[in-house]
């Protein structure tokens, strides 16, 4: 018997066992033998495909870098941009900072400079939290603190304490704000 015949005969052995715990049928499988030639071409074949497999491999492991390395140059791009377009509103403050004007002349700059940065802001589609008068809305709100006002309606924001931003529909972070409590309108 030949190696190749002593392989199929074992492989024959383990399909029936398989079929047997399966619960089917034995079948039993033909004894064939392979020349050497068709056993190189199907070796040559599975030599192929492993090549085959490691070059995907490969080209996946470097589309996978090549990604990474992408959105690491795409976000360097983007603090870049918005970083630039803060950089006048700094030169602005350094301005402010050498003045020798008086209070009310560097307060008045300090209020340009504040107008400026919101433009910046705007451009970048960052809008700020509506809070005063709103109701308390804690996806957008965080509340340090309550104060009795009978001029707002329960839970609806009295103060703000810290501006809230959002980019587009995305919060950056929430407003910090004092809850008004109307003991009038709890009390009814």
């Amino acid at each position: 018997m030949t190696e190749l015949d002593a392989n199929d005969q074992y492989a024959a052995q383990i399909a029936a066992e398989q079929a047997q715990a399966d619960g089917g049928e034995v079948v039993a499988m033909p004894e064939q033998t392979v020349s050497f030639d068709e056993y190189e071409k199907l070796k040559a074949e599975r030599d192929q495909l492993v090549d085959r497999l490691a070059r995907l491999q490969a080209e996946f492991e470097n589309a996978r870098k090549r990604a990474e390395r992408e959105k690491a140059e795409f976000r360097e791009y983007a603090i870049g941009t918005v970083v630039e377009q803060f950089l006048p509103v700094v030169d602005n403050f350094e301005l402010a900072l050498k003045s020798t004007g008086s209070a009310e002349q560097l307060r008045s700059g300090v209020e340009l400079i504040v107008k400026q940065m919101e433009e910046v802001l705007r451009q970048l589609q960052v809008t700020s939290v509506a809070t005063i008068g709103e109701a308390f809305d804690p996806r957008q709100h965080e509340a340090i603190g309550s104060v009795e006002r009978d001029d707002l309606p329960d839970q609806h924001v009295a103060e703000e304490i810290r501006r809230g931003y959002r980019l587009r529909e995305r919060l950056l972070r929430p407003a910090m704000v004092r809850v008004a409590s109307n003991p009038k309108q709890i009390s009814e």
